[in-house]
């Protein structure tokens, strides 16, 4: 095991918040492993490289050789974390919730270590507390110090309702805590406030507090929006290879070792070289992000996947060829956007193939210049096409998307 200093220096990279660092150093000084916790309420199936920076940290602990607590917020689900929101989040039922945990526990796997992770769901104690209970716990908050909160506070001046199991949330989380004894918890910036909240029950309670450790939210491959997928700036951990590296190719160079730091395995000295290779105009960009998105590649498709999807994103990017594999959408003849006789409607067929949103969406990159068929833009205002010029032809919505209508076969 490292040094309390080594590990701390590892431990530190990329965190945006310790608090307080002197407890974290304390903890460590005692060659024990520590109890690692981190909460995630289930409320969406697939995970992007956004929800995998605290995974990263749990795994780098994990390396560290301490323990790992990853609860699934089954319970807290039922509220809804209402950090970083200006409304109610809608209520999930029991079943969409076991439904995402399960999708979440298979994803989170492709990072942490199994054999040295304790999998959790809070209902095992928060499901169980009575009234009487409950209104001890809450006897530990007062209502001043929960509107303490940003997001409280702004909605609690902008006349913006506050239902009061909201109220409750930094609650719960902060008894998840107490339950597993935690030693650090982990969340974004925004979890802060939560994160304090778990520190303050456990030293009312006669415990050791918790260290509260934040990291940093991860901006999408746009640069601006932090990842999500309804910003449509994400990397999503179940990307096909190819997909995956185009889209960490697309990231601004300016954060690069952002993702170096907070998306990949590489260690803290090799990241700190790559950032002063950059800085010092020693190291090209474009060979730096190429590696990075090897990196990511690999660690979610393994080692042979990153030559294959650098090839691939070769192929469309430098030699502005198709993909090898296009996908292929099959045409049964009684679609709604083809027309008499077999005219197509180009924004219906974009929209049922996936590559766009709506039609509207798939109308507006077609006046905007994004969309191809076999290499060829499209005009502003094409909506419409013949048959003979639609079928079994390549098209293109934008830089990765990619589908070729073809003919269901006759049985």
């Amino acid at each position: 095991m490292l040094t309390p200093s080594e590990q701390m220096r590892v431990i530190g990279s990329g965190a945006s918040d310790i608090v307080p660092e002197e407890d974290l150093s304390k903890k460590l000084s005692r060659g024990k492993p520590l109890v690692i916790k981190l909460g995630v309420d289930p409320t969406a199936p697939d995970l992007h490289l956004g929800h995998a920076v605290p995974l990263r940290k749990l795994r780098q602990f994990q390396d560290l050789g301490h323990d790992v607590v990853l609860i699934i917020g089954d319970f807290t689900a039922l509220i809804g974390d209402p950090s970083g929101r200006s409304s109610t989040r809608p209520a999930l039922t029991r079943e969409q919730i076991e439904e995402n945990a399960q999708t979440y526990i298979e994803q989170a796997y492709r990072i942490l270590d199994p054999d040295h992770t304790t999998m959790r769901r809070n209902s095992e104690w928060l499901g169980v507390l009575d009234f009487e209970q409950v209104l001890r716990l809450t006897s530990q908050f007062t209502v001043a110090r929960i509107l303490e909160r940003d997001d409280f506070a702004k909605r609690y001046r902008d006349g913006i309702g506050i239902s009061l199991h909201e109220l409750l949330y930094p609650m719960a989380q902060a008894y998840d805590s107490v339950a597993i004894e935690a030693d650090v918890e982990l969340g974004g910036t925004d979890q802060l406030f939560n994160l304090l909240a778990g520190r303050e029950l456990m030293e009312k309670m006669g415990m050791e507090p918790q260290v509260c450790l934040t990291l940093p939210l991860l901006e999408g491959t746009d640069g601006v929006q932090k990842m999500s997928k309804s910003y449509g700036n994400y990397v999503g951990l179940t990307d096909e290879p190819a997909e995956m590296f185009g889209r960490v190719m697309s990231i601004p160079d300016e954060l690069m070792v952002k993702y170096y730091r907070l998306c990949t395995s590489l260690p803290v000295e090799d990241v700190d070289a790559l950032e002063r290779g950059l800085s010092g105009g020693d190291l090209h960009p474009n060979k730096v992000k190429r590696q990075l998105a090897r990196e990511i590649v690999g660690l979610y498709h393994g080692p042979e996947a990153p030559r294959a999807a650098e090839d691939a994103f070769d192929r469309v990017f430098k030699q502005r060829q198709a993909p090898e594999d296009v996908p292929v959408y099959e045409i049964t003849g009684a679609e709604e956007w083809i027309g008499a006789d077999r005219v197509v409607y180009i924004p219906g067929f974009l929209a049922a193939a996936g590559v766009a949103q709506s039609a509207s969406a798939a109308r507006t990159f077609i006046d905007d210049g994004a969309v191809k068929r076999d290499g060829e833009r499209l005009e502003p205002k094409q909506y419409v096409l013949p048959w003979s010029d639609f079928a079994d032809r390549d098209w293109q919505v934008g830089k990765r998307k990619w589908v070729r209508p073809t003919p269901r076969a006759e049985d």
